[in-house]
């Protein structure tokens, strides 16, 4: 049985009405639409490519194992593709809103974990393509390979017929609950066995060990809690959601001219935003901001595998700092140093860890993690670069593509990043009630895109 990892079985559990954890981006293509069997074709098409695309999550009673991904036996392609259209002019404002609502809903766990919707109707005859699929089944780094796998990289490709998929046949109730508590009983065995293997290479233990200890460390300053701010709080089950263009090629000639990483001039842009925002909004801005920053652990051996390769790093947000290029040069010393401390590295330990523990442990202490009110956290901001090809659908050159995080906690917005090509999409979620002004976040990151290209005589 394919059975979840921890981290993955902790999207399933701190889900509920008010926190749906899935991931989505809109894609934007040159118009006219192609007709909605074409889509049909080309996804079905890509089926054989996407296992999980056709497999479903069963849960073991009692909660005596975490869940396993288990085949379909009932799968409706039509059920998971669908087609809808935005009301006359068709502008982004409009298809925003519909991201929204359409993120709003928690997908039908009875079912595979992802939808994609057709959206006709957008100025200069353009459409769009919003795929959903839950953080359970796919990370943003793996799922940014997904997109390229499920459209075209040619605009004729040849449509071989997929062969008959026949769905393996599934366990009886006391069958299955007996192969997981069977597996329970041999994985200390498992445990043993690899702690084994370390000591006989002790070299590598001490490195390991050594690593994760200067992770640890840094992980420990987390337990100061952060200044009230209108940032965190309770949040309801409605989604805003808005976004902001820019390009690769500034980005880079920023980097080239004031020093840092792309990520590093990319967070000193969402710097700018929160700092609006709050400003905005009456709040004192001599403070931080404190950001998960999610960073990839997928080895070059995991690409195909689609299940979740993440651990995290906990960024400062310079708000204070009005001079963006001292913003830029505060978050390249910050993000250097902890790279050296090996935040990330500690963080997937941490969540190694969990594996240890019996799943309905796991499950009541993900989902009390997640209501406990908080403040040592205060957004999310992840950056996933996309394909480097052109892409297509139906024909269609896809334009452009704007990415959506979830929210879950007490975290009121998250920011995501996405390249494709020359374009350098963020895509910004905010809890709908709570955040009436999410726009002048969006509009301050590109206020603050515009004053490093200023300042760096791009």
């Amino acid at each position: 049985m394919d059975r979840l990892s921890p981290l993955d079985a902790s999207f399933l559990h701190i889900e509920d009405g008010s926190s749906p954890m899935h991931i989505a981006s809109t894609a934007i293509f040159e118009g006219p639409p192609p007709e909605h069997a074409e889509i049909l074709r080309m996804v079905a098409s890509k089926l054989p490519l996407v296992p999980r695309y056709r497999q479903r999550v069963r849960f073991v009673p009692f909660e005596l194992g975490r869940p396993v991904w288990v085949d379909d036996t009932h799968f409706n392609l039509d059920y998971h593709v669908r087609h809808t259209a935005l009301p006359v002019p068709g502008r982004d404002v409009q298809l925003r809103n519909l991201v929204g609502r359409i993120m709003s809903q928690t997908l039908d766990r009875t079912k595979p974990l992802w939808e994609i919707w057709v959206v006709e109707g957008l100025e200069e005859g353009h459409w769009a393509l919003i795929c959903k699929s839950h953080h359970a089944m796919v990370d943003g780094v793996s799922g940014t390979d997904l997109l390229a796998v499920i459209l075209d990289s040619e605009p004729e490709p040849a449509r071989d017929n997929p062969p008959p998929w026949r769905p393996a046949p599934e366990l009886s109730g006391p069958e299955f609950l007996g192969a997981a508590i069977a597996e329970r009983i041999t994985n200390p065995y498992e445990a043993v066995r690899s702690a084994r293997s370390l000591i006989t290479r002790p070299r590598r233990l001490v490195k390991d060990i050594a690593s994760n200890t200067r992770g640890m460390t840094a992980l420990a300053s987390l337990a100061r809690p952060k200044e009230p701010s209108s940032l965190n709080g309770p949040i309801g089950p409605h989604r805003r959601y808005t976004w902001a263009r820019g390009q690769v090629s500034d980005v880079k000639a920023i980097r080239s001219v004031l020093g840092g990483t792309l990520n590093d001039v990319v967070l000193a842009a969402i710097t700018n935003g929160f700092r609006e925002l709050l400003i905005s909004r009456g709040e004192d801005v001599e403070r931080t901001v404190r950001s998960l920053v999610p960073v990839s652990v997928r080895k070059e051996s995991d690409r195909g595998t689609p299940d979740n390769r993440v651990s995290g790093m906990f960024a400062e947000l310079p708000v204070s700092l009005d001079d963006p290029v001292e913003r830029l040069h505060a978050i390249t010393a910050q993000l250097k140093h902890l790279k050296e401390s090996n935040q990330a590295v500690a963080g997937e330990t941490l969540t190694s860890l969990a594996g240890f523990a019996p799943p309905a442990l796991l499950s009541a202490g993900t989902r009390l993690a997640a209501r406990f009110p908080q403040r040592n956290l205060n957004t999310v901001t992840t950056n996933v670069p996309g394909p480097r090809i052109q892409l297509y659908a139906g024909g269609r050159r896809m334009l452009e593509a704007f990415p959506y995080v979830p929210l879950a906690g007490h975290i009121r917005i998250g920011v995501a990043i996405f390249s494709y090509l020359d374009t350098l999409n963020f895509g910004v979620t905010g809890d709908l009630d709570s955040n009436p002004d999410l726009d002048i976040l969006s509009t301050g990151i590109l206020t603050g895109l515009a004053d490093l290209r200023k300042a760096a005589n791009v």
